[in-house]
C-alpha cells in the first residue's frame, strides 16, 4: 500500500508542476491513497468542513479536485505539530 501511495504522490507532484490544462480529478480510492484515513473518516471530515468537498459528477461517482487536496495538505503541514485541531475548542 505504501508503494501505491508513493506512486500517487509522485503523479500528483508531476501534475501539480504543470499548471496548464484542466484541473485533475481524483476518485475516492486515489484520495484515500494519499490521505491516511478510512472512508468513513474522510466522509466525516468532509461533512464537518475539515476536508474539501467533493463533486458528484454522476449518481455513483464522486471526485475531488487535486489542487484542493494539495492545498488542504499544505494547510495541515502549516499547523503546529502535536496539537489537535478540534473545531469546538480544546477537548478535556
Amino acid at each position: 500500500m505504501i508503494e501505491a501511495s508513493e506512486h500517487v504522490e509522485d503523479e500528483l507532484a508531476k501534475s501539480a508542476s504543470t499548471k496548464s490544462g484542466p484541473r485533475r480529478m481524483l476518485n475516492e480510492a486515489q484520495v484515500l491513497a494519499i490521505v491516511p484515513v478510512s472512508p468513513v473518516t474522510l466522509w466525516r471530515m468532509e461533512k464537518t468542513g475539515r476536508f474539501p468537498r467533493g463533486s458528484v459528477i454522476t449518481p455513483n461517482r464522486k471526485v475531488w479536485f487535486e489542487d484542493e487536496v494539495i492545498a488542504w495538505q499544505n494547510e495541515i503541514n502549516g499547523r503546529a505539530r502535536g496539537r489537535p485541531n478540534h473545531p469546538s475548542g480544546s477537548k478535556s
